[in-house]
C-alpha cells in the first residue's frame, strides 16, 4: 500500500508548469492543463516505496510531479522516470494486469488518473478528453513502434522466424502451432501423476517457456526422471539461495554435495544452522507464494565476466569460457550458470524441507520414482574425503574453475602426483588396518557402486598388504555373474547386474568355503562379450597361513555373501565409492553419478564392446540398483575409500568426448549424451600419457600397470 509522505503532499502551482511537458499533454493550453491537473488525485511516496508490481492489477496512470523511479520487469531495470513522465497508462484501457514495476529511487510526488475520471473526462471537457485520447494512442504506437525496431535489431539475423507455423509431435500426435508457442502451452502439468517441470525437443532438454521456432518432437519431463529431478534440484537451489541472499547477506551458502532426492548446502561452522535454516525456508515459501519467476537469460561473455558477483566461483570458469555468449540462470539477484532448464515460475516447484546437517543444511527434495527408496542414503567419504578437501584448498583448488586454471598455469603434474600420492596414502593406512587384525581378517570384502575403482583397487592394496607381510589373493564377484540369459530383470525389464540375484551366490559360497579351508579352488570367470559364464574358468587360488582372500564387487558388503562361510569377525568390509563434488558455481556440481557414467561409458566401451548409447540406457537402473542394494551397505563397512581423483574428468574427456558424439540424435540417450558432452566442455583436456599405471582412472582407460 502507497503510504503519502506529508512534507511534499498538495497541489502546487509549479505543477502545471510540470504537466504541460508531459507528452500526452503537450499542446494544451496552460487553462486546460490546469483543468486537467483538477481531475488528478495526488499522492507522496518515500524512497524505496513500491508504486505497483507487475502482476498487480490497475486502474490508474501516474505522472511524476517531483523525484525520480524506476520501471522495471522481471528484475530487469528499463528505465529512470522523473518529472514530466508519465506511466501505467495501459490501465486506463482495460483491467489487464501490470506489465512492469514501479518503485521510487527519492521522495516523488505523483498526479494519478483513475479509469472512472478519464471517462468522466469526456463528458465535462470533450476537447480536452479527446487531445488526451490521441495523444495516448500517438504515444502508446510509438513506443510499440520503437519495441518492435528493437526487438528485431536483437533479434536479427540469427532469431527471426523462418516461418508462421511449426510442426510439433506430441504423444505421437502431431500438432501445428504458431511459431514462439511457448513449450509448457503444450504439455500437461502432470504426467502419469506426476508433475511436469521441463521438457525434451528433439531429445534436447528445455525449459517450459522455451519458443518453439521449428519442426519436432516434445515430450515432458518430470520428477520421475533423472532429468527432470536434476531440473527440480536446480531450481529450488536457486530459490533457496536468493531467499539466503535476503534473510542473511553475509553468508556465503552454496551447494556442496547433490544426493538422489536431497542436496547438502554449505555453512560456516560457527553460526546456528537450525536457526538458519528456518529463517531460509519462511522466506523461500515467501517467495513461492509471491510466484517470483526464474529465468533463463542468455548473456555476453563479457557481460558475464563484468557483471557476476564477486563471490561468485563461476566467475574463474568463465576465464576459460570462448564462446561468445553464457546462459545464465536469475532468481531475483541470485545468478548461476544455466547448466540445465529451470522451473519458470516458483509456483511450479514441488514441496521441500530444509534441516540442520552437520556440514550446513540439508535440502531435502521430494521424488516421483516409484523404484528408489524414500530416502538417499547420504553419500561420504568419511575422514577421506575431508583430508582430500583441505589439500585441495591448499592448492587454491575449490571449483572446476580453480581446476582449469591450475592447469593452465602447467600445474598438471603436481596436481596428478599429488592425487596419486594421496589415494596411496590412504591404500597404505587401510593395509595398517588389516595388518592390525592379522590372524583373525580371513576375508577382506570391498563394495562400491559400479564403476567406482574396485578392481585397481584391490591391486593396490594386495601390493600394501605383501608390504606388511601378508599374503592376498584377490577374487572378483564380476567372474560369478550367471549367463546373460539367465540374469534377472527390473521392473522396467531391464537386465539387473546390481541385484544380488545376478550372483551365483551358491557357487561362490562353495569356492569361498574350500579356499578358507585350505583347499586349492579353480575359481569362475565371466566374459562380458559372450555374456557367459565359466564355473571353472578362473584362476586357481590357495590359502595358507594368514593369508587373506580379497573380494571384491558391488555386493561385497552384502550380509548373505559369506552367510554359513565365515564369521562376522573374520571379514574386514571396505566400501568404496567417488565421494567429492566439485562446484561448478553456488549452486551446480559436479556430482559422483555423473563421474561414475563416464568412468563406465569409456569402459564399457573399451572392455565389454558396449556403446555409450547402450551404456546410457542402463544407467537409470544402474543408479536404482545402487541405492537399493549397494548404499544400504555403506553403514555396514570398517573402512571407507573416496576413489574420486580432481582430474580425472579431464582425462575421460579425451575418450568420452567422441563416444558422446556417436550417440545419434534420434536415440534416446541423446538428452544424457549432450549434457554430459555440455558438462565436459567445462573441463580443461588432460592427455592420458600423464596417468600413472597405478591409477584408479586407468581402470577405465585402459593401460593399467596391473595388466600384465
Amino acid at each position: 500500500m502507497i503510504t503519502p509522505h506529508p512534507l511534499v503532499y498538495g497541489k502546487r502551482l509549479e505543477d502545471v508548469d510540470v504537466l504541460a511537458r508531459a507528452r500526452l499533454l503537450a499542446g494544451l493550453g496552460m487553462r486546460d492543463v490546469g483543468t486537467f491537473l483538477d481531475l488528478l488525485d495526488q499522492v507522496a511516496l518515500a524512497p524505496g516505496t513500491t508504486v505497483f508490481r507487475e502482476g498487480d492489477a490497475g486502474e490508474m496512470m501516474y505522472f511524476v510531479l517531483e523525484g525520480t523511479g524506476r520501471i522495471g520487469r522481471g528484475g530487469l531495470d528499463l528505465r529512470t522516470i522523473g518529472p514530466g513522465d508519465h506511466f501505467g497508462e495501459l490501465a486506463l484501457l482495460g483491467e489487464q494486469p501490470r506489465a512492469t514495476t514501479v518503485a521510487a529511487d527519492t521522495t516523488m510526488r505523483l498526479a494519478r488518473l483513475s479509469r472512472s475520471r478519464y471517462r468522466s473526462l469526456a463528458l465535462s471537457h470533450a476537447r480536452v478528453a479527446l487531445h488526451f485520447t490521441q495523444a495516448l494512442a500517438r504515444v502508446l504506437g510509438d513506443d510499440l513502434a520503437a519495441m518492435t525496431d528493437s526487438a528485431a535489431l536483437l533479434a536479427h539475423p540469427r532469431s527471426s522466424p523462418r516461418k508462421l507455423a511449426v510442426r510439433v509431435v506430441r504423444g505421437g500426435e502431431l500438432l501445428v502451432v504458431a511459431t514462439g508457442t511457448l513449450a509448457g502451452t503444450l504439455l500437461p502439468e502432470t504426467d502419469h501423476a506426476a508433475p511436469v517441470v521441463g521438457a525434451t525437443f528433439n531429445r534436447l532438454e528445455i525449459g517450459l517457456e522455451t519458443p518453439l521456432v521449428a519442426d519436432g518432437e516434445l515430450a515432458p519431463l518430470t520428477l520421475a526422471s533423472p532429468e527432470g529431478r536434476a531440473i527440480h534440484a536446480r531450481s529450488v537451489a536457486l530459490l533457496v539461495l536468493e531467499a539466503a541472499r535476503r534473510v542473511a547477506p553475509a553468508l556465503a551458502i552454496r551447494t556442496s554435495a547433490v544426493l538422489e532426492d536431497a542436496c547438502v548446502l554449505a555453512l560456516p561452522a560457527d553460526v546456528d544452522h537450525a536457526r538458519v535454516a528456518a529463517a531460509i525456508e519462511a522466506e523461500a515459501k515467501r517467495l513461492i507464494a509471491e510466484d517470483v519467476p526464474l529465468r533463463e537469460e542468455i548473456w555476453s561473455l563479457d557481460e558475464a565476466r563484468a557483471e557476476l558477483p564477486e563471490r561468485e566461483i563461476s566467475r574463474a570458469l568463465l576465464a576459460s569460457r570462448h564462446a561468445p555468449a553464457v546462459a545464465v540462470g536469475r532468481c531475483g539477484e541470485t545468478y548461476a550458470l544455466a547448466t540445465g532448464p529451470l522451473v519458470p515460475r516458483a509456483s511450479r516447484l514441488g514441496p521441500f524441507t530444509l534441516a540442520p546437517h552437520a556440514d550446513g543444511l540439508l535440502l531435502h527434495l521430494p521424488s516421483h520414482d516409484a523404484h528408489l527408496p524414500a530416502r538417499a542414503i547420504p553419500r561420504h567419504g568419511g575422514e577421506m574425503a575431508i583430508a582430500s578437501r583441505r589439500w585441495l584448498a591448499g592448492l587454491g583448488i575449490d571449483s572446476v574453475g580453480a581446476f582449469d586454471a591450475r592447469c593452465v598455469a602447467g600445474g598438471v603434474p603436481e596436481l596428478i602426483r599429488v592425487a596419486e600420492g594421496f589415494h596411496e596414502k590412504w591404500v597404505a593406512r587401510l593395509a595398517e588396518q588389516i595388518t592390525r587384525r592379522r590372524g583373525t581378517v580371513r576375508v577382506v570384502a570391498v563394495a562400491g557402486p559400479s564403476s567406482s575403482g574396485k578392481t585397481t583397487f584391490i591391486k593396490r592394496l594386495v601390493v600394501q598388504l605383501l608390504v606388511e607381510g601378508m599374503r592376498p589373493h584377490a577374487l572378483s564377484l564380476d567372474d560369478y555373474f550367471v549367463d546373460r540369459e539367465r540374469t534377472v530383470r527390473d521392473e522396467d525389464g531391464e537386465l539387473d547386474f546390481e541385484a544380488i540375484e545376478a550372483i551365483d551366490g551358491d557357487l561362490l559360497r562353495a569356492h569361498v568355503r574350500r579356499v578358507l579351508a585350505g583347499e586349492a579352488v579353480t575359481t569362475a570367470r565371466y566374459d562380458f562379450v559372450a555374456g557367459t559364464s565359466a564355473p571353472a574358468g578362473g584362476p586357481t587360488l590357495r590359502l595358507a597361513g594368514d593369508d587373506v582372500l580379497l573380494v571384491e564387487g558391488i555386493h561385497g558388503l552384502h550380509p548373505d555373501l559369506f552367510a554359513g562361510v565365515a564369521p562376522p569377525e573374520a571379514v574386514h568390509r571396505i566400501f568404496i565409492h567417488p565421494a567429492q563434488t566439485t562446484p561448478l558455481d553456488r549452486v551446480n556440481v559436479v556430482t559422483p553419478e555423473d563421474i561414475r557414467l563416464l568412468r563406465r561409458i569409456v569402459r564399457d566401451r573399451h572392455q565389454r564392446n558396449y556403446t555409450a548409447a547402450a551404456t546410457i540406457a542402463r544407467w537409470p537402473s544402474v543408479r536404482r540398483g545402487d541405492l537399493v542394494h549397494v548404499f544400504p551397505r555403506l553403514a555396514g563397512a570398517d573402512a571407507v575409500f573416496d576413489s574420486s581423483l580432481p582430474y580425472e574428468a579431464s582425462v575421460l574427456k579425451v575418450f568420452a568426448e567422441r563416444y558422446l558424439l556417436e550417440v545419434p540424435p534420434s536415440d534416446p540417450a541423446f538428452t544424457t549424451a549432450h549434457r554430459l558432452r555440455c558438462l565436459l566442455d567445462e573441463y580443461v583436456a588432460i592427455h592420458p600419457d600423464h596417468v600413472p599405471p597405478t591409477s584408479v582412472i586407468r581402470e577405465f582407460i585402459g593401460g593399467s600397470g596391473f595388466e600384465y
